[in-house]
């Protein structure tokens, strides 16, 4: 379970900080915003990151709950704009490590399916379950994943590095699943369902220019303690 974050825990998070955004290293395990029963959630702790004069920076987009890794914050409302503006016009270049169950037939390649959101009937979704899932389905949006395999693993798994051109909900993870490659810890869309906690997935990077007078942000996290041992057997070597 996390500790409730601190100030000094938020800050040595902050992976870049500008006059118009911070880029942090989300925890896994922490959600972004309230949502259902959740109660602890990253919005809670922004207000470490304001000045003490000014707003606390805000969501630029969204990361899942179990996903770790690089999230954009906005500073001012022009930036969350431009943020926005920007995401939806793919100008926010976004790369993804994965460790998944299964190893895709080819090194490289691009997973075109589109995705769709299905309401769970109440009487299926369960105490804990979610109350939607997503599906790959012709009439759902258009989805699309660049993947690159970086290593792989004897027991047959795969390090993949993933290039997401679309930033549907849970894309990453159902197109993976769709090509016989779950992700290690995956609670909904592998074989099994797991309890949440575990997912090997991190946005490992992000890099954009929020206009040509300003520079280029290029930022990289680090990998969680949870995907290290994964990832060294499929030949991470610490970088």
């Amino acid at each position: 379970m996390l500790r409730p974050m601190t100030p000094d825990s938020l800050r040595a998070r902050v992976l870049h900080q500008d006059e118009l955004c911070f880029v942090i290293d989300k925890p896994a395990g922490l959600a972004v915003h309230k949502a259902g029963r959740i109660t602890d959630h990253l919005e809670l702790y922004l207000p470490f990151l304001g000045e003490s004069d000014g707003e606390p920076p805000k969501l630029a987009h969204r990361l899942d709950r179990d996903t770790a890794g690089c999230l954009i914050l906005g500073r001012t409302p022009w930036a969350l704009k431009r943020l926005g503006q920007m995401f939806a016009a793919g100008h926010v270049e976004k790369t993804y490590w994965a460790v998944a169950d299964g190893i895709p037939a080819a090194e490289s390649g691009v997973i075109d399916l589109p995705l769709l959101k299905r309401i769970e009937p109440k009487s299926a979704s369960g105490a804990g379950r979610s109350p939607w899932t997503i599906l790959p389905d012709p009439a759902g949006q258009p989805a699309v994943t660049d993947y690159r395999v970086l290593g792989t693993s004897a027991d047959g798994r795969s390090w993949l590095e993933l290039r997401p051109r679309t930033g549907r909900t849970h894309q990453i993870r159902v197109h993976c699943a769709a090509i016989g490659c779950p992700l290690v810890g995956e609670p909904f869309y592998g074989p099994e369902r797991l309890p949440p906690g575990n997912l090997h997935l991190l946005a490992r990077s992000v890099a954009f220019r929020m206009a040509f007078e300003y520079a280029a942000v290029d930022a990289v996290a680090p990998a969680p303690l949870h995907m290290q041992v994964a990832l060294s057997a499929c030949g991470w070597q610490g970088e």
